[in-house]
């Protein structure tokens, strides 16, 4: 496979992925902002660092709903958007047309221009229509290449891109609510700690996957360890990295070679393995999620030199 073609597949997933765990972002800054004080405590800055992109916020100015639907929903100067993310996509996928099925090309072409015609005003009123739409569109993309296409190698770049941007944005997910929603150990356990945890779940479809493990109790403890260590749940940090190492290792056997790609993904699941929910508090959860976002970010940049990306 030609290496152009390969990245196009990794980063098509990827933005699929960005666009779709971005549209959840905004359903947890929604369900956070809620709150009693959430002014006060200016919970959309969280949203925006979550997102990797404070800095386009003056510190010591509030960030709005409006600022945030605006820069990660419709700007299309923002890379990171979700309206840059569908376009990118679609960019790909002409670019990789013939590994692509029919349906493929269909779930990233219909609409595809849809949020160019939203204005900021007609975007809020319509937010929770459209992380919908954004959310059953990428649904739809990965549900055709699950049923259709061929199980080579371009479904493996497929696939790796997916889980490697999945698994930061649970990591990012895990980072808001800890480190930035609640540095007010104070209230910790309390009615409002309960609900900003439970909306992390929310944020990731969790909620009954997590029932069915731990039944009705709530904690964080729980939940982290269900987030980053459950091998059965797809959005888990564990279950991630699971896929990771699969699809690489069907990589090295397409290619019939192994690069430093093949030695972190196996470091990371190393640590994964190490830990438990309590080594996560004692260590703290914001260095142990720091640590797995620059162990990702240094797996995707491996992947590129072990595959010759552009």
């Amino acid at each position: 496979m030609l290496s152009r073609t390969a990245e196009n597949l990794f980063w098509m997933a990827r933005y699929m992925e960005r666009a779709e765990a971005t549209a959840r972002l905004l359903t947890m800054g929604q369900r956070m902002t809620i709150l009693p004080g959430a002014h006060h405590r200016d919970e959309w800055r969280s949203v925006v660092r979550a997102a990797g992109c404070e800095g386009q916020f003056p510190a010591g100015t509030p960030v709005t709903e409006s600022d945030v639907v605006s820069y990660l929903m419709l700007d299309p100067d923002n890379p990171s958007s979700i309206r840059s993310c569908l376009l990118k996509a679609r960019a790909n996928a002409k670019s990789a047309r013939t590994m692509l099925t029919q349906d493929m090309w269909e779930s990233l072409n219909e609409g595809w221009r849809k949020l160019d015609s939203y204005e900021l005003a007609d975007a809020r009123q319509q937010l929770p229509a459209l992380i919908d739409w954004v959310k059953t569109r990428v649904m739809t993309f990965r549900g055709a290449a699950d049923a259709g296409q061929l199980r080579n190698a371009g479904h493996d770049f497929l696939r790796a891109g997916g889980a490697l941007e999945r698994a930061q944005m649970t990591l990012r997910l895990l980072d808001v609510k800890y480190y930035v929603l609640l540095p007010e150990t104070e209230v910790i356990g309390g009615n409002r700690d309960h609900y900003q945890w439970t909306s992390v779940l929310y944020a990731l479809s969790g909620v009954r996957a997590y029932h069915h493990v731990y039944g009705g109790t709530y904690t964080p403890w729980q939940i982290t360890d269900f987030l980053m260590l459950n091998r059965l749940f797809p959005r888990s940090v564990a279950f991630c990295a699971d896929q990771l190492a699969y699809r690489l290792n069907r990589l090295a056997g397409w290619h019939d070679s192994r690069g430093a790609c093949h030695d972190t993904i196996q470091e990371m699941i190393g640590v994964v393995e190490g830990l438990d929910s309590g080594e996560i508090f004692r260590q703290g959860l914001h260095e142990t999620v720091q640590m797995g976002l620059k162990m990702t970010n240094r797996l995707g940049f491996e992947i590129a030199q072990t595959y010759y990306f552009g």
